[in-house]
Protein backbone atom coordinates (compact mmCIF):
# COMPACT_ATOMS: atom_id res chain seq x y z
CA UNK A 1 0.00 0.00 0.00
CA UNK A 2 1.55 3.83 -1.08
CA UNK A 3 1.90 6.10 2.21
CA UNK A 4 -0.96 8.04 0.85
CA UNK A 5 -3.10 5.50 0.59
CA UNK A 6 -2.45 4.59 4.16
CA UNK A 7 -2.64 8.00 5.56
CA UNK A 8 -6.26 8.18 3.54
CA UNK A 9 -7.54 4.90 5.25
CA UNK A 10 -6.08 5.51 8.51
CA UNK A 11 -8.14 8.92 8.23
CA UNK A 12 -11.15 6.88 7.26
CA UNK A 13 -10.37 4.71 10.44
CA UNK A 14 -10.30 7.80 12.26
CA UNK A 15 -13.45 8.97 11.13
CA UNK A 16 -15.26 5.26 11.50
CA UNK A 17 -13.84 5.76 15.22
CA UNK A 18 -15.42 9.17 15.38
CA UNK A 19 -19.26 8.23 14.49
CA UNK A 20 -18.64 4.70 16.42
CA UNK A 21 -17.90 7.22 19.71
CA UNK A 22 -20.95 9.57 19.09
CA UNK A 23 -23.76 9.97 20.84
CA UNK A 24 -25.75 6.92 20.46
CA UNK A 25 -28.77 5.08 22.25
CA UNK A 26 -30.78 2.32 21.27
CA UNK A 27 -31.68 2.02 17.68
CA UNK A 28 -35.67 2.16 18.80
CA UNK A 29 -36.84 4.61 21.09
CA UNK A 30 -39.56 3.53 23.23
CA UNK A 31 -42.21 5.38 25.77
CA UNK A 32 -42.33 4.80 29.60
CA UNK A 33 -44.45 6.01 32.26
CA UNK A 34 -43.55 7.12 35.73
CA UNK A 35 -45.48 5.46 38.74
CA UNK A 36 -46.16 7.92 41.22
CA UNK A 37 -47.99 6.46 44.43
CA UNK A 38 -49.81 9.95 46.92
CA UNK A 39 -52.91 8.86 45.95
CA UNK A 40 -55.67 8.56 48.62
CA UNK A 41 -56.63 4.94 47.03
CA UNK A 42 -53.85 3.63 45.16
CA UNK A 43 -54.17 0.67 42.75
CA UNK A 44 -52.58 -2.28 43.82
CA UNK A 45 -49.48 -3.17 43.16
CA UNK A 46 -50.95 -6.18 40.94
CA UNK A 47 -53.50 -4.31 38.90
CA UNK A 48 -51.04 -1.45 38.25
CA UNK A 49 -48.82 -4.25 36.83
CA UNK A 50 -52.10 -6.15 35.09
CA UNK A 51 -52.34 -2.49 33.76
CA UNK A 52 -49.43 -1.69 32.08
CA UNK A 53 -49.47 -5.45 30.85
CA UNK A 54 -52.63 -5.31 28.60
CA UNK A 55 -51.11 -2.38 27.55
CA UNK A 56 -47.79 -3.86 26.06
CA UNK A 57 -45.94 -1.09 27.93
CA UNK A 58 -42.70 -2.22 28.60
CA UNK A 59 -40.96 -0.01 30.39
CA UNK A 60 -41.75 2.36 34.04
CA UNK A 61 -40.02 3.67 36.32
CA UNK A 62 -40.68 4.00 40.18
CA UNK A 63 -39.76 7.10 42.20
CA UNK A 64 -38.51 4.24 45.16
CA UNK A 65 -37.86 0.66 45.37
CA UNK A 66 -40.95 -0.46 46.91
CA UNK A 67 -40.89 -4.39 47.63
CA UNK A 68 -44.37 -4.92 46.29
CA UNK A 69 -44.99 -3.16 43.25
CA UNK A 70 -40.95 -4.84 42.50
CA UNK A 71 -42.44 -8.18 43.31
CA UNK A 72 -45.91 -7.91 41.23
CA UNK A 73 -43.13 -7.06 38.60
CA UNK A 74 -41.33 -10.30 38.59
CA UNK A 75 -41.61 -12.18 35.30
CA UNK A 76 -43.67 -9.86 33.58
CA UNK A 77 -40.89 -8.24 31.11
CA UNK A 78 -41.20 -4.95 32.02
CA UNK A 79 -38.02 -2.96 32.27
CA UNK A 80 -37.62 -1.10 35.30
CA UNK A 81 -35.98 2.18 36.74
CA UNK A 82 -35.77 1.87 40.42
CA UNK A 83 -34.67 5.02 42.75
CA UNK A 84 -32.54 6.15 45.52
CA UNK A 85 -35.01 8.56 47.44
CA UNK A 86 -33.77 11.69 48.21
CA UNK A 87 -33.88 11.57 51.70
CA UNK A 88 -31.62 8.17 51.42
CA UNK A 89 -28.65 10.43 49.59
CA UNK A 90 -26.59 11.75 52.35
CA UNK A 91 -26.27 8.37 54.12
CA UNK A 92 -25.36 6.35 50.96
CA UNK A 93 -22.90 9.44 49.45
CA UNK A 94 -20.99 8.77 52.64
CA UNK A 95 -21.06 5.20 53.02
CA UNK A 96 -19.57 2.64 50.63
CA UNK A 97 -21.40 -0.26 52.79
CA UNK A 98 -24.66 1.68 53.36
CA UNK A 99 -25.02 1.83 49.86
CA UNK A 100 -24.03 -1.97 49.45
CA UNK A 101 -26.92 -2.56 51.95
CA UNK A 102 -29.53 -0.70 49.77
CA UNK A 103 -28.12 -2.69 46.70
CA UNK A 104 -29.05 -6.05 48.65
CA UNK A 105 -31.74 -5.06 50.30
CA UNK A 106 -33.63 -3.38 47.73
CA UNK A 107 -31.82 -4.79 44.26
CA UNK A 108 -30.14 -8.16 44.53
CA UNK A 109 -33.72 -9.41 46.17
CA UNK A 110 -35.36 -8.95 42.96
CA UNK A 111 -32.94 -9.50 40.21
CA UNK A 112 -33.13 -11.55 37.93
CA UNK A 113 -37.15 -12.31 38.78
CA UNK A 114 -37.48 -8.35 38.16
CA UNK A 115 -35.98 -6.77 35.48
CA UNK A 116 -34.29 -3.83 36.65
CA UNK A 117 -32.34 -1.88 34.37
CA UNK A 118 -31.56 1.51 35.95
CA UNK A 119 -30.58 2.51 39.25
CA UNK A 120 -32.05 6.53 39.54
CA UNK A 121 -30.07 7.87 42.73
CA UNK A 122 -32.15 10.67 43.66
CA UNK A 123 -33.90 13.18 41.76
CA UNK A 124 -33.37 16.87 41.09
CA UNK A 125 -30.92 17.02 43.67
CA UNK A 126 -28.96 20.35 41.97
CA UNK A 127 -32.29 22.04 42.03
CA UNK A 128 -34.13 20.99 45.05
CA UNK A 129 -31.21 19.62 47.64
CA UNK A 130 -28.12 21.62 46.60
CA UNK A 131 -26.99 20.67 50.34
CA UNK A 132 -27.03 17.06 49.00
CA UNK A 133 -25.06 17.75 45.67
CA UNK A 134 -21.16 17.24 47.63
CA UNK A 135 -22.33 13.87 48.14
CA UNK A 136 -23.87 13.29 45.01
CA UNK A 137 -21.35 12.00 42.59
CA UNK A 138 -20.13 9.43 45.55
CA UNK A 139 -23.67 8.27 45.80
CA UNK A 140 -23.40 7.00 42.51
CA UNK A 141 -20.16 5.47 42.23
CA UNK A 142 -20.84 3.98 45.72
CA UNK A 143 -24.02 2.35 44.05
CA UNK A 144 -22.30 1.19 41.14
CA UNK A 145 -19.39 -0.17 42.70
CA UNK A 146 -22.29 -2.30 44.56
CA UNK A 147 -23.73 -3.84 41.56
CA UNK A 148 -19.99 -4.29 40.05
CA UNK A 149 -19.47 -6.65 43.34
CA UNK A 150 -22.57 -8.38 42.47
CA UNK A 151 -21.20 -8.88 38.42
CA UNK A 152 -24.38 -6.73 37.62
CA UNK A 153 -23.01 -3.36 36.19
CA UNK A 154 -23.11 -4.60 32.88
CA UNK A 155 -27.03 -4.94 32.96
CA UNK A 156 -28.14 -2.57 35.47
CA UNK A 157 -27.11 1.33 34.59
CA UNK A 158 -26.63 3.99 37.14
CA UNK A 159 -27.69 7.81 36.57
CA UNK A 160 -29.16 10.87 38.43
CA UNK A 161 -32.60 12.45 36.75
CA UNK A 162 -31.68 16.33 36.52
CA UNK A 163 -34.48 19.31 35.99
CA UNK A 164 -33.55 21.33 32.74
CA UNK A 165 -33.44 24.36 34.66
CA UNK A 166 -29.78 23.36 35.55
CA UNK A 167 -29.34 24.63 31.72
CA UNK A 168 -28.56 28.03 31.38
CA UNK A 169 -29.30 30.20 28.02
CA UNK A 170 -31.05 26.81 26.80
CA UNK A 171 -31.66 29.26 22.82
CA UNK A 172 -30.33 28.98 20.95
CA UNK A 173 -29.21 25.54 22.12
CA UNK A 174 -25.96 25.53 20.25
CA UNK A 175 -25.00 28.18 23.25
CA UNK A 176 -26.24 26.26 26.29
CA UNK A 177 -24.39 25.43 29.12
CA UNK A 178 -24.83 24.14 32.39
CA UNK A 179 -24.84 26.09 35.49
CA UNK A 180 -21.39 26.63 36.14
CA UNK A 181 -22.08 26.49 39.47
CA UNK A 182 -22.65 22.99 39.58
CA UNK A 183 -19.23 22.10 37.44
CA UNK A 184 -17.57 20.24 40.41
CA UNK A 185 -20.55 18.29 40.22
CA UNK A 186 -21.40 17.66 37.07
CA UNK A 187 -17.64 17.00 35.43
CA UNK A 188 -17.31 14.06 37.48
CA UNK A 189 -20.79 13.15 36.99
CA UNK A 190 -20.26 13.07 32.96
CA UNK A 191 -17.07 10.84 33.18
CA UNK A 192 -18.66 8.42 35.18
CA UNK A 193 -21.89 7.98 32.85
CA UNK A 194 -19.38 8.29 30.32
CA UNK A 195 -17.17 5.45 31.44
CA UNK A 196 -19.55 3.03 32.50
CA UNK A 197 -22.00 3.40 29.23
CA UNK A 198 -24.74 5.18 31.17
CA UNK A 199 -26.90 8.10 29.91
CA UNK A 200 -27.99 11.84 31.09
CA UNK A 201 -31.33 11.68 32.91
CA UNK A 202 -33.71 14.40 32.21
CA UNK A 203 -36.66 16.09 33.12
CA UNK A 204 -38.01 18.24 30.26
CA UNK A 205 -41.28 20.01 30.80
CA UNK A 206 -42.31 22.19 27.59
CA UNK A 207 -45.44 23.51 29.95
CA UNK A 208 -43.47 24.98 32.20
CA UNK A 209 -41.10 26.74 30.11
CA UNK A 210 -44.09 27.95 28.23
CA UNK A 211 -46.01 29.35 31.32
CA UNK A 212 -42.64 31.26 32.36
CA UNK A 213 -41.80 32.68 28.83
CA UNK A 214 -44.75 35.55 29.15
CA UNK A 215 -45.99 35.03 26.12
CA UNK A 216 -42.55 35.05 24.00
CA UNK A 217 -43.01 30.90 23.35
CA UNK A 218 -46.00 29.91 21.20
CA UNK A 219 -48.65 26.94 23.13
CA UNK A 220 -48.20 25.36 19.25
CA UNK A 221 -44.39 25.10 19.55
CA UNK A 222 -44.64 23.99 23.19
CA UNK A 223 -47.38 21.33 22.04
CA UNK A 224 -45.43 20.39 19.37
CA UNK A 225 -47.79 21.08 16.92
CA UNK A 226 -46.69 20.77 13.16
CA UNK A 227 -45.33 24.79 12.16
CA UNK A 228 -45.21 26.57 9.27
CA UNK A 229 -41.57 26.50 7.96
CA UNK A 230 -42.05 30.85 8.84
CA UNK A 231 -42.71 29.96 12.16
CA UNK A 232 -39.51 27.80 13.16
CA UNK A 233 -37.22 28.87 15.80
CA UNK A 234 -33.54 29.18 13.98
CA UNK A 235 -30.47 28.32 15.77
CA UNK A 236 -28.19 31.44 14.23
CA UNK A 237 -25.29 29.24 14.73
CA UNK A 238 -25.78 26.34 13.96
CA UNK A 239 -28.93 27.29 11.44
CA UNK A 240 -30.50 24.22 13.01
CA UNK A 241 -34.25 24.76 12.73
CA UNK A 242 -36.41 23.67 15.70
CA UNK A 243 -40.30 22.86 15.28
CA UNK A 244 -40.91 22.21 19.48
CA UNK A 245 -39.54 23.21 22.16
CA UNK A 246 -38.36 19.09 23.35
CA UNK A 247 -36.29 19.27 20.68
CA UNK A 248 -34.79 22.43 21.88
CA UNK A 249 -34.45 21.03 25.38
CA UNK A 250 -33.08 17.63 24.59
CA UNK A 251 -30.44 19.86 22.07
CA UNK A 252 -29.15 22.12 25.00
CA UNK A 253 -28.63 19.38 27.01
CA UNK A 254 -26.14 17.65 23.92
CA UNK A 255 -24.96 21.06 23.46
CA UNK A 256 -24.25 21.99 27.44
CA UNK A 257 -22.48 18.34 27.39
CA UNK A 258 -20.09 19.13 24.42
CA UNK A 259 -19.22 22.36 26.18
CA UNK A 260 -17.49 20.45 28.74
CA UNK A 261 -16.18 18.34 26.56
CA UNK A 262 -18.40 14.65 26.56
CA UNK A 263 -19.94 14.03 23.00
CA UNK A 264 -20.77 10.72 23.52
CA UNK A 265 -23.57 10.45 26.37
CA UNK A 266 -27.08 9.79 25.40
CA UNK A 267 -30.16 11.61 26.85
CA UNK A 268 -33.35 9.56 28.02
CA UNK A 269 -36.06 11.81 28.93
CA UNK A 270 -36.89 10.38 32.68
CA UNK A 271 -40.37 12.83 32.82
CA UNK A 272 -42.41 15.22 30.70
CA UNK A 273 -46.62 15.66 30.50
CA UNK A 274 -48.67 18.38 30.46
CA UNK A 275 -51.22 18.89 33.06
CA UNK A 276 -55.00 18.28 32.61
CA UNK A 277 -56.35 21.03 35.23
CA UNK A 278 -55.06 23.71 36.38
CA UNK A 279 -56.10 26.80 38.60
CA UNK A 280 -57.22 30.38 37.47
CA UNK A 281 -53.37 31.24 36.82
CA UNK A 282 -53.14 27.85 34.64
CA UNK A 283 -55.34 28.52 31.64
CA UNK A 284 -53.62 26.44 29.73
CA UNK A 285 -53.40 23.29 31.89
CA UNK A 286 -56.52 21.68 30.04
CA UNK A 287 -57.62 17.99 28.75
CA UNK A 288 -57.41 19.36 24.95
CA UNK A 289 -54.11 20.76 25.82
CA UNK A 290 -52.72 17.40 27.59
CA UNK A 291 -54.13 15.36 25.06
CA UNK A 292 -52.50 16.92 22.22
CA UNK A 293 -48.80 17.10 23.96
CA UNK A 294 -48.83 13.48 24.76
CA UNK A 295 -50.12 12.13 21.70
CA UNK A 296 -47.59 14.37 19.85
CA UNK A 297 -45.20 13.59 21.93
CA UNK A 298 -45.67 9.28 21.63
CA UNK A 299 -45.61 9.88 17.89
CA UNK A 300 -42.50 12.08 17.59
CA UNK A 301 -40.33 9.76 19.80
CA UNK A 302 -41.99 6.99 18.38
CA UNK A 303 -41.08 7.45 15.28
CA UNK A 304 -37.33 7.78 16.13
CA UNK A 305 -37.26 11.30 15.12
CA UNK A 306 -34.13 12.71 17.31
CA UNK A 307 -32.92 15.66 17.24
CA UNK A 308 -32.13 18.53 15.10
CA UNK A 309 -28.79 18.35 16.79
CA UNK A 310 -29.16 14.10 16.34
CA UNK A 311 -31.25 13.04 14.03
CA UNK A 312 -32.23 10.04 14.22
CA UNK A 313 -30.61 9.34 17.58
CA UNK A 314 -33.55 7.82 20.21
CA UNK A 315 -34.53 9.78 22.83
CA UNK A 316 -36.52 7.23 24.97
CA UNK A 317 -39.05 9.02 26.82
CA UNK A 318 -41.03 8.44 30.45
CA UNK A 319 -44.41 9.94 30.23
CA UNK A 320 -45.09 11.88 33.52
CA UNK A 321 -47.78 10.00 35.01
CA UNK A 322 -49.91 6.84 35.23
CA UNK A 323 -52.30 8.02 37.59
CA UNK A 324 -52.95 11.65 38.81
CA UNK A 325 -51.85 12.42 42.21
CA UNK A 326 -54.50 13.59 44.69
CA UNK A 327 -51.95 13.90 47.39
CA UNK A 328 -49.91 16.10 46.02
CA UNK A 329 -48.99 19.30 47.69
CA UNK A 330 -48.91 22.70 45.43
CA UNK A 331 -51.33 23.94 42.89
CA UNK A 332 -54.16 22.00 41.10
CA UNK A 333 -51.94 21.26 38.31
CA UNK A 334 -49.82 19.53 40.35
CA UNK A 335 -52.54 16.81 41.05
CA UNK A 336 -53.19 16.04 37.52
CA UNK A 337 -50.25 14.99 35.65
CA UNK A 338 -51.88 11.60 35.13
CA UNK A 339 -53.44 9.68 32.52
CA UNK A 340 -55.71 7.77 35.20
CA UNK A 341 -57.51 8.62 38.26
CA UNK A 342 -57.43 6.37 41.12
CA UNK A 343 -60.36 4.24 40.22
CA UNK A 344 -58.24 3.53 36.66
CA UNK A 345 -60.60 5.30 34.61
CA UNK A 346 -59.20 7.58 31.81
CA UNK A 347 -58.55 11.19 32.63
CA UNK A 348 -58.67 12.09 29.08
CA UNK A 349 -58.76 9.76 25.77
CA UNK A 350 -55.68 9.46 23.40
CA UNK A 351 -55.65 8.33 19.95
CA UNK A 352 -52.26 6.82 18.94
CA UNK A 353 -52.66 5.52 15.24
CA UNK A 354 -49.28 4.51 14.57
CA UNK A 355 -47.38 4.29 17.54
CA UNK A 356 -46.80 0.53 16.80
CA UNK A 357 -47.65 -2.11 19.69
CA UNK A 358 -47.54 0.07 22.92
CA UNK A 359 -50.62 1.96 24.06
CA UNK A 360 -52.31 1.46 20.69
CA UNK A 361 -54.96 -1.27 21.30
CA UNK A 362 -57.96 1.51 20.91
CA UNK A 363 -60.41 0.25 23.68
CA UNK A 364 -62.47 3.58 23.57
CA UNK A 365 -65.66 2.17 23.04
CA UNK A 366 -65.05 -0.83 25.06
CA UNK A 367 -65.64 -0.24 28.85
CA UNK A 368 -66.77 -3.23 31.11
CA UNK A 369 -68.07 -3.03 34.94
CA UNK A 370 -66.25 -5.69 36.86
CA UNK A 371 -66.12 -6.05 40.87
CA UNK A 372 -63.89 -4.06 42.48
CA UNK A 373 -60.40 -6.14 43.64
CA UNK A 374 -60.93 -7.05 47.70
CA UNK A 375 -64.83 -5.74 48.10
CA UNK A 376 -66.61 -7.17 50.95
CA UNK A 377 -67.86 -10.54 49.87
CA UNK A 378 -71.10 -9.74 51.54
CA UNK A 379 -71.64 -6.46 49.81
CA UNK A 380 -70.74 -8.13 46.73
CA UNK A 381 -73.10 -11.17 47.30
CA UNK A 382 -76.12 -8.88 47.81
CA UNK A 383 -75.38 -6.78 44.65
CA UNK A 384 -74.86 -9.72 42.41
CA UNK A 385 -78.40 -10.77 43.93
CA UNK A 386 -79.86 -7.78 42.88
CA UNK A 387 -78.31 -7.99 39.19
CA UNK A 388 -79.60 -10.80 38.77
CA UNK A 389 -83.60 -10.61 40.47
CA UNK A 390 -84.88 -7.03 40.90
CA UNK A 391 -82.02 -5.77 38.05
CA UNK A 392 -83.49 -8.57 35.20
CA UNK A 393 -79.77 -9.28 34.08
CA UNK A 394 -80.06 -12.92 32.41
CA UNK A 395 -77.68 -14.78 35.15
CA UNK A 396 -78.15 -18.49 33.86
CA UNK A 397 -74.92 -18.34 32.18
CA UNK A 398 -73.43 -18.59 35.55
CA UNK A 399 -74.88 -21.98 36.12
CA UNK A 400 -73.07 -24.97 36.59
CA UNK A 401 -71.56 -26.72 33.79
CA UNK A 402 -72.35 -23.02 31.37
CA UNK A 403 -70.00 -20.97 29.70
CA UNK A 404 -69.42 -18.80 32.85
CA UNK A 405 -69.55 -20.83 35.65
CA UNK A 406 -66.04 -21.19 36.26
CA UNK A 407 -64.10 -19.20 37.94
CA UNK A 408 -66.73 -20.67 41.18
CA UNK A 409 -65.87 -17.14 42.77
CA UNK A 410 -68.65 -14.23 43.94
CA UNK A 411 -66.54 -11.58 41.99
CA UNK A 412 -66.25 -13.80 39.08
CA UNK A 413 -70.15 -13.93 39.08
CA UNK A 414 -70.79 -10.07 40.33
CA UNK A 415 -68.37 -8.96 37.54
CA UNK A 416 -70.81 -10.51 34.80
CA UNK A 417 -73.90 -9.70 36.47
CA UNK A 418 -72.24 -6.60 36.71
CA UNK A 419 -71.19 -6.07 33.16
CA UNK A 420 -74.30 -7.21 31.49
CA UNK A 421 -76.65 -4.77 33.61
CA UNK A 422 -74.33 -2.04 32.36
CA UNK A 423 -74.75 -2.53 28.96
CA UNK A 424 -78.64 -2.92 29.19
CA UNK A 425 -78.38 0.10 30.72
CA UNK A 426 -76.24 1.28 27.89
CA UNK A 427 -73.42 1.84 29.84
CA UNK A 428 -75.20 4.95 31.91
CA UNK A 429 -73.41 7.14 34.26
CA UNK A 430 -73.83 5.60 37.67
CA UNK A 431 -75.15 2.51 35.97
CA UNK A 432 -71.77 0.61 37.43
CA UNK A 433 -72.03 1.82 40.88
CA UNK A 434 -73.65 -1.06 43.26
CA UNK A 435 -72.95 0.37 46.26
CA UNK A 436 -69.53 0.82 45.50
CA UNK A 437 -67.83 -3.07 44.94
CA UNK A 438 -67.75 -2.25 41.11
CA UNK A 439 -65.72 -0.10 38.94
CA UNK A 440 -65.49 0.20 35.05
CA UNK A 441 -62.36 -0.41 33.42
CA UNK A 442 -61.76 -1.07 29.51
CA UNK A 443 -60.17 -4.63 30.22
CA UNK A 444 -62.09 -7.53 28.36
CA UNK A 445 -63.07 -9.84 31.31
CA UNK A 446 -64.11 -12.11 28.90
CA UNK A 447 -62.24 -15.54 29.65
CA UNK A 448 -62.33 -18.98 27.25
CA UNK A 449 -65.52 -19.31 26.17
CA UNK A 450 -67.58 -16.77 28.59
CA UNK A 451 -67.80 -13.33 26.17
CA UNK A 452 -68.66 -10.42 28.30
CA UNK A 453 -71.43 -8.02 26.84
CA UNK A 454 -69.64 -5.44 24.89
CA UNK A 455 -67.01 -7.65 24.02
CA UNK A 456 -68.80 -8.55 20.70
CA UNK A 457 -69.02 -12.38 22.03
CA UNK A 458 -72.14 -14.08 22.82
CA UNK A 459 -72.77 -16.61 25.25
CA UNK A 460 -75.36 -19.13 23.38
CA UNK A 461 -77.71 -18.73 26.49
CA UNK A 462 -81.48 -18.21 26.28
CA UNK A 463 -82.58 -15.00 28.17
CA UNK A 464 -84.57 -15.51 31.73
CA UNK A 465 -86.12 -12.30 33.06
CA UNK A 466 -88.89 -13.66 35.29
CA UNK A 467 -86.65 -15.69 38.10
CA UNK A 468 -84.56 -14.85 40.50
CA UNK A 469 -81.32 -16.77 39.99
CA UNK A 470 -79.23 -15.64 42.99
CA UNK A 471 -80.94 -15.87 46.57
CA UNK A 472 -79.28 -14.04 49.24
CA UNK A 473 -76.68 -15.38 51.85
CA UNK A 474 -79.52 -16.30 54.29
CA UNK A 475 -81.60 -18.12 51.72
CA UNK A 476 -80.03 -21.61 51.88
CA UNK A 477 -81.63 -23.14 55.52
CA UNK A 478 -79.71 -26.56 54.54
CA UNK A 479 -76.21 -24.73 54.62
CA UNK A 480 -75.71 -25.58 50.77
CA UNK A 481 -74.23 -22.25 49.17
CA UNK A 482 -76.44 -20.24 47.54
CA UNK A 483 -76.59 -20.63 43.62
CA UNK A 484 -73.64 -18.09 42.95
CA UNK A 485 -71.64 -17.61 45.61
CA UNK A 486 -68.19 -18.92 45.47
CA UNK A 487 -66.71 -22.41 47.52
CA UNK A 488 -63.30 -21.05 46.76
CA UNK A 489 -61.46 -17.76 48.03
CA UNK A 490 -62.15 -14.69 45.78
CA UNK A 491 -59.35 -14.37 42.90
CA UNK A 492 -57.89 -10.82 42.39
CA UNK A 493 -59.47 -9.27 39.43
CA UNK A 494 -58.15 -6.13 37.42
CA UNK A 495 -59.61 -2.92 38.08
CA UNK A 496 -57.52 -0.44 36.93
CA UNK A 497 -56.90 0.44 33.10
CA UNK A 498 -54.20 1.90 30.65
CA UNK A 499 -56.19 4.32 28.16
CA UNK A 500 -55.65 3.22 24.72
CA UNK A 501 -53.54 5.39 22.97
CA UNK A 502 -53.31 5.87 18.93
CA UNK A 503 -51.38 8.39 17.12
CA UNK A 504 -53.10 10.87 15.08
CA UNK A 505 -51.69 11.16 11.30
CA UNK A 506 -52.92 14.94 11.29
CA UNK A 507 -51.91 17.14 14.09
CA UNK A 508 -53.59 16.64 17.29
Amino acid sequence: MKKGDSMAALHIASLLVALLSAVSADNNAFIGVNIGTELVNMPSPTQTVALLKAQNIRHVRLFDADKAMLSALANSGIQVIVSVPNDRLLGIGQSNATAASWVAHNILAHVPETNITTIAVGSEVLSTLPNVAPVLVSAVEFIHAALVAANLDSQIKVSTPHSSSIILDSFPPSQAFFNRTWDSVMVPLLKFLQSTGSYLMLNVYPYYDYMQSNGVIPLDYALLRPLPSNKEAVDADTLLHYTNVFDAVVDAAYFSMSYLNFTNIPVVVTETGWPSKGDSSEPDATIANANTYNSNLIRHVLNNTGTPKHPGIAVSTYIYELYNEDLRRGSVSEKNWGLFDANGVPVYVLHLTGSGTVLANDTTNQTFCVAKDGADQKLLQAALDWACGPGKVDCSPLLQGQLCYEPDTVAAHATYAFDTYYHQMAMAPNTCYFNGVSSITTTNPSHGSCKFPGSGGFNGTTPNNTTTLAPSLNSSGSGAPPLYYSRSTVTSLIIGVFLSLVIHMSSC
